[in-house]
């Protein structure tokens, strides 16, 4: 699934919406610093997901103009939010921007899932950061750009690392407030797709 895909299925977790309302949320919330999103692939990628089974859609009378079509999340959306939440969590591979895709969808997992995805995510930064330094040092002397671009791996990793372990630290003695967890079950699904009539 990719990073849009995951977006949008988020943004419907919230609420139902239409396809301008979900280009309005991620202008606000500023979601293309962290994932690449633009406004003539949203119905492309509702469609694509409607086609998967993970959305639906209806129709909504609007205000003034014509209907339009509401998108919500099924059973199947959900789950395969929160198994890429929790990939995304436990990836150490690419750049913080996949580690922010997992924390965005902290709500729809609960504490028990996350923190194993969050420590797994530690170590393998860990095991990343100690291969820099032992190919640094196998490879030593090196010209001083090298050397320049081992330590920006290296030190960038660390500063992830740091962060991490503190944010894991804060999850397991319960100084970081949970976020409130999204029902799972049928119930909960129709209860998001009962406030279609509202939007």
């Amino acid at each position: 699934m990719t990073d849009a895909e995951l977006v949008i299925l988020h943004l419907l977790a919230e609420k139902p919406r239409h396809g301008y309302e979900i280009e309005e949320v991620i202008e606000e919330r500023g979601m293309r610093e962290w994932t690449a999103i633009g406004f003539s692939s949203i119905y492309y990628l509702l469609n694509k997901l409607e086609e998967a089974g993970m959305v639906d859609k209806s129709t909504a009378a609007a205000e003034r103009g014509p209907s339009r079509n509401v998108f919500s999340l099924t059973q199947a959306g959900l789950q395969a939010l929160r198994l890429e939440a929790l990939t995304s969590l436990a990836s150490h591979q690419g750049d913080y921007k996949t580690l922010l895709m997992g924390l965005a969808n902290l709500p729809y997992l609960s504490r028990q899932e996350a923190l194993p995805a969050l420590i797994e995510h530690r170590i393998g930064l860990a095991g990343r950061q100690d291969h820099i330094a032992q190919q640094l040092e196998r490879q030593r002397p090196v010209p001083d750009i090298v050397e320049a671009l081992f330590d920006c791996s290296f030190t960038m990793i660390g500063a992830r690392l740091t962060w991490l372990t503190t944010f894991i630290e804060q999850i397991e003695s319960g100084q970081f407030a949970w976020p409130e967890e999204i029902s799972q079950n049928e119930t909960g699904l129709e209860e998001n797709n009962s406030d279609t009539s509202k939007d």
